[in-house]
C-alpha cells in the first residue's frame, strides 16, 4: 500500500490543529533566556520542552537543522530524538535545512530526510532550487515514494533574497514565477493538496506572482520580522487557505515555562484561524 501523501496529512492536520507551524531554534540567545547554559545539555532541554509542550497540538513543528548541528553528533542526536518524540505525539516535523545540490550529493541529501530508514527521516523538508528545479528531482523523487514532502525556496522574508528571486529568467518571467510554475506542475492532479510547497514570506508587500500551486505555502516572518496575520490575505490573496503560517520567537519566548507555550501556540492559532480559511 502506498502512504498517504503529505499534502493530504497536512491538509487533515491544518483543518483539525489549526493552521500554525511553530520553529524550533535553540539559538545561543534563547537558551540563555530560557536560563539554560548554551551548550548540548541545555539544547537537549530546551527542545524536550517545546516537544513536549506543542508536538501533541500544533499541526508542524519546523526544527532548524543548523542549531543543532553546531554542537556537532551530540546535537544532530538530539535532533533525531525531537524528530520522533514529536512525529509520535501527531506533530508533523518540517526539517528547515534548506539543502540544494546535484546529482548523488542531491540524493544523499534526499536519502537523509525523506528515506523512512534514516534517523532523521521527516515529514517534509526545506530544499534550494538554485542549481536549478531540476537539481531537486531526487528529492522530489523520494517525496513522492515515501509519503513525505518538500518546501522550495521561491521568495524568501529576507531582504537580500529579492536580489536572486526577482530577477528575469531567459524566459522573461521572474525566477520566482518559473520555481513556481514548476511547482504547480509537480503537483498537477494531487488532492486535496499537493505535497510540493513554496516559502513565501509573509513579510512582502506584495507577492506579485502567482501562488495557485495547488501546494502548501510555508509564510515565514511573522512575528519577530514584523509581519502579522493580518498581512496574509493582502500577499497571499485566493491561496491564503493553504498557507502554513511559520513563527518561532513569538512562541518561543514563553518558555519554559509549557503552559506559557501552549497558551501562546493557541493565541497563534486562534489569529490565524480568522485569516486562513
Amino acid at each position: 500500500m502506498n502512504p498517504e501523501p503529505f499534502g493530504a496529512r497536512l491538509r487533515r492536520a491544518m483543518d483539525t490543529r489549526g493552521p500554525l507551524c511553530v520553529g524550533i531554534d535553540p539559538h545561543s540567545s534563547l537558551l540563555t533566556a530560557w536560563g539554560l547554559q548554551d551548550d548540548v545539555a541545555g539544547l537537549e532541554r530546551f527542545t524536550r520542552t517545546v516537544v513536549e509542550a506543542l508536538a501533541d497540538r500544533v499541526a508542524v513543528l519546523k526544527p532548524q537543522s543548523a542549531f543543532f548541528e553546531r554542537f556537532g553528533s551530540r546535537g544532530i542526536a538530539v535532533l533525531e530524538t525531537a524528530v520522533a518524540e514529536a512525529r509520535a505525539a501527531g506533530a508533523l516535523v518540517l526539517m528547515d535545512a534548506k539543502r540544494g545540490d546535484i546529482g548523488s550529493t542531491m540524493a544523499a541529501y534526499a536519502a537523509t530526510y525523506l528515506d523512512p530508514a534514516s534517523p532523521l527521516f521527516s515529514d517534509a523538508v526545506t530544499l534550494s532550487p538554485y542549481l536549478g528545479f531540476g537539481s531537486l528531482r531526487p528529492a522530489l523523487d523520494a517525496a513522492r515514494a515515501s509519503g513525505s514532502g518538500v518546501f522550495v525556496l521561491v521568495l524568501t522574508s529576507n531582504p537580500e533574497g529579492a536580489e536572486v528571486q526577482r530577477s528575469t529568467a531567459a524566459s522573461g518571467a521572474s525566477l520566482a514565477q518559473v520555481m513556481l510554475n514548476h511547482i504547480a506542475a509537480e503537483n498537477e492532479g494531487d488532492l486535496p493538496l499537493g505535497s510540493v510547497g513554496a516559502v513565501v514570506g509573509a513579510t512582502l508587500d506584495q507577492a506579485g506572482v502567482d501562488l495557485a500551486v495547488n501546494g502548501p505555502l510555508l509564510a515565514p516572518g511573522i512575528g519577530a520580522q514584523g509581519a502579522t496575520a493580518a498581512d496574509l490575505p493582502r500577499v497571499f490573496g485566493g491561496a491564503v487557505r493553504n498557507v502554513v503560517p511559520s513563527v518561532s520567537r513569538g512562541v518561543l519566548r514563553l518558555g519554559p515555562s509549557v503552559p506559557a507555550l501552549r497558551e501562546a501556540a493557541e493565541r497563534e492559532v486562534a489569529q490565524l484561524a480568522s485569516v486562513v480559511k
